[in-house]
C-alpha cells in the first residue's frame, strides 16, 4: 500500500459519494456490505491488475481494449504506445471509463478524465520520476524505451465504485464500524 492517509481520506470520500449519487438500481447490488473501504481497497489492488479501459473515437464511437493497471496513491496509472489509437483517442478526448473484474469475486469501476503523465517534449508530471522508477522496476529497466515508446497516464476519477460480495475470498475482513 502507496497511499498517504490524506490519499486515502480522498478515496474513501469519492467511493461515498460516487455510491450515494447513483441510482437505487446500482445501490441494490453494491450495498455497504458488498462493497470496499478505501483501505480494503488498496490492499487487493496491488501489482498489475488488467483494466477494461474505454476511450471515445472522433466520431463519437466508443472503444474498449484491455492495459496493464496500476493502482497507486488511490488511482489507477496506465500506459499504451505513443502511437496507438487509444493514444490519440486521449489526447483529443481525455475522457475515460475503467473497469478491473476478477471474476464474481471483485469489480472495480471508475469514470474519470486522465493525465498524461510523461508528454513526448513536454514537461513531466512532478511525481514522474518516482512512478518511473516504480514501472522500471516492475517491467524491467530495457522493457521500453521509456523516453519515446510508452506515454502513461493517471486517471483522475469523478465516480468510483467497488463490488466485492465475499471479502472473505478476497482476503479481506469487515472494518469494525
Amino acid at each position: 500500500m502507496r497511499e498517504t492517509p490524506d490519499e486515502l481520506h480522498r478515496l474513501q470520500a469519492l467511493l461515498h459519494s460516487s455510491l450515494s449519487r447513483s441510482t437505487a438500481h446500482l445501490r441494490s447490488i453494491i450495498s455497504d456490505e458488498r462493497t470496499l473501504t478505501a483501505e480494503q481497497l488498496t490492499r487487493v489492488l496491488t501489482g498489475m491488475c488488467t483494466l477494461a479501459l474505454s476511450t471515445v473515437t472522433a466520431k463519437g464511437e466508443p472503444r474498449i481494449s484491455g492495459v496493464d493497471g496500476h493502482f497507486l496513491h488511490g488511482k489507477w496509472h496506465f500506459g499504451t504506445a505513443r502511437g496507438s489509437a487509444k493514444a490519440r483517442h486521449l489526447a483529443a478526448r481525455p475522457a475515460v471509463s475503467a473497469a478491473h473484474l476478477r471474476g464474481e469475486d471483485l469489480g472495480v469501476f471508475t469514470h474519470g478524465t486522465v493525465e498524461i503523465l510523461n508528454p513526448h517534449g513536454g514537461e513531466p508530471a512532478a511525481d514522474w520520476p518516482d512512478l518511473l522508477a516504480y514501472f522500471r522496476d516492475f517491467y524491467g529497466d530495457d522493457a521500453f524505451d521509456w523516453d519515446n515508446d510508452v506515454v502513461y497516464y493517471r486517471l483522475h476519477p469523478h465516480w468510483t465504485a467497488a463490488f466485492a460480495p465475499d471479502l472473505d475470498k478476497l482476503g479481506e475482513k469487515p472494518d469494525a464500524a
